[in-house]
């Protein structure tokens, strides 16, 4: 052990010498799992060695961590901060702590990592997911090598800087980006109605719609129709409101992408935003799983190739339901096993065994849900579903056994596909039906 000691001091002031995250031993590149739950890309890491989840977010500026799930972290230099954006005009307090070592996959490691802790349990968006979240990672993961994003195998891969040559990547689409306040912006082409304008849009990896548009921003905006009112997500300072509807297409590289849906926040919910220069809007991850993506900020580039689902369809959740988990529960599931059976031999009357089958209770964890808000006038509103509800059962199917990406996945099927729901309200039990439609259908306006 001796000598372990003088190799780590060494080690800790190499890294210490330079900035973010780097690759140990020189590797040519290392790959990271990732999982995608409604279009977010969540990846595990080690923050001085305690595991924990972060969505990766390429709109934030700083990593961001709002739980610990009773775990225990030691931070040191601590100082209070406050927080601004989305949501609102008011302030939420954190704390900034900065000499924290954090370690991705075990090849992937910065020492000298700056953290704002959030203090507002509000903040955390666990519940929305369906699996604990910790914090988000955005400009200090991607700064200093090229990221190249896999959606259809769910595979990070992080290239040493002095070995990634354009060469290999002919297949992919090769797009200028600027790198302003930490975060990429792509100048494309956006087609509301009938003619295409240049729109300089924030590349959102963290944003699980396809597109943003802040109406305040672009001279002469008309809502397209049919527009709804919807809630949008959850800012810093509360939640975000605004319209949705869908438009006639956007341009990234040279692929078309029609009738994409975008969410237009109200004034209010930006109204204390930093906005860049001729920003007006956002693509988000709706959009971006569709290709395979490379973002490499030092060189101000981003590389898309197009998967096959760059055609799909833009769904949205027809139900008008927003579906939450509640944690979990211990439940006796009914399992199958196989049981010993006593069977006499035909030859002595020594006792051999053969398998039966047979069914035994076991305790298990299984999730709970409920209905954290209803679109006004939406198929769910209509039949009286309300805030609160617990949701048991869908289309005979228990809950406790889909996740809540399955649940969201089926509210955004098929339009006329037809719902029933067991629901629980103040002890009683609540049948509802509902039928799938789609309320933003596109139009030519």
């Amino acid at each position: 052990m001796k000598f372990i000691k003088p190799i780590l001091i060494f080690f800790v002031v190499l890294i210490n010498a330079q900035n973010g995250f780097q690759i140990l031993d020189n590797k040519k590149k290392i790959e990271i799992p990732f999982r995608q739950i409604n279009n977010l890309t969540f990846i595990d890491l080690k923050i001085n060695n305690v595991d924990l989840t972060f969505l990766l977010d390429t709109g934030v500026a700083e990593t961001l961590l709002f739980s610990l799930e009773n775990k225990d972290i030691s931070f040191e230099n601590v100082e209070k901060v406050n927080f601004t954006g989305l949501g609102g005009s008011s302030y939420i307090e954190g704390i900034k702590s900065s000499k924290n070592t954090l370690v991705i996959n075990n090849h992937f490691i910065d020492t000298n990592h700056t953290l704002y802790i959030i203090l507002d349990e509000n903040f955390n968006f666990s519940s929305h997911v369906g699996i604990p979240v910790n914090g988000i990672m955005g400009y200090n993961f991607f700064k200093n090598h090229p990221m190249k994003i896999d959606f259809e195998n769910h595979k990070i891969t992080v290239y040493n800087e002095n070995f990634f040559s354009e060469s290999k990547f002919k297949k992919f689409e090769k797009l200028p980006i600027s790198i302003e306040n930490q975060k990429p912006y792509l100048i494309t082409d956006i087609q509301q109605n009938k003619e295409f304008f240049s729109a300089k849009m924030l590349l959102d990896l963290g944003n699980s719609d396809a597109l943003w548009l802040f109406p305040s921003r672009i001279p002469n905006f008309n809502y397209n129709r049919p527009n709804i009112d919807d809630f949008l997500g959850r800012g810093f300072n509360g939640d975000i409101y605004g319209k949705r509807s869908r438009i006639h297409a956007l341009k990234l590289g040279n692929n078309t992408l029609n009738e994409p849906i975008v969410s237009m926040p109200s004034n209010e919910s930006v109204q204390s935003m930093n906005f860049v220069k001729d920003r007006i809007g956002s693509i988000g991850s709706d959009i971006l799983k569709r290709f395979t993506v490379i973002f490499d900020y030092k060189n101000s580039n981003f590389y898309i190739k197009k998967s096959k689902r760059v055609k799909d369809p833009f769904k949205f959740n027809m139900s008008g339901l927003d579906i939450k988990h509640d944690g979990m529960k211990w439940e006796n599931d009914l399992v199958k096993v196989d049981l010993p059976k006593p069977k006499e031999s035909a030859k002595n009357d020594n006792t051999v065994f053969t398998a039966q089958s047979d069914f035994q209770y076991k305790f298990v964890l299984k999730p709970e849900y409920s209905i954290a808000g209803v679109r006004e006038n939406s198929p769910a509103f209509l039949v009286d579903i309300k805030k609160g509800d617990k949701l048991i059962e869908i289309n005979g199917k228990r809950t406790a056994d889909m996740s809540l990406q399955q649940i969201n996945e089926l509210f955004s099927s098929e339009e006329n596909r037809k719902i029933k729901v067991t629901l629980i309200r103040n002890s009683m039990t609540l049948y509802k039906e509902f039928v799938l439609k789609d309320p933003i259908p596109y139009q030519e306006n």
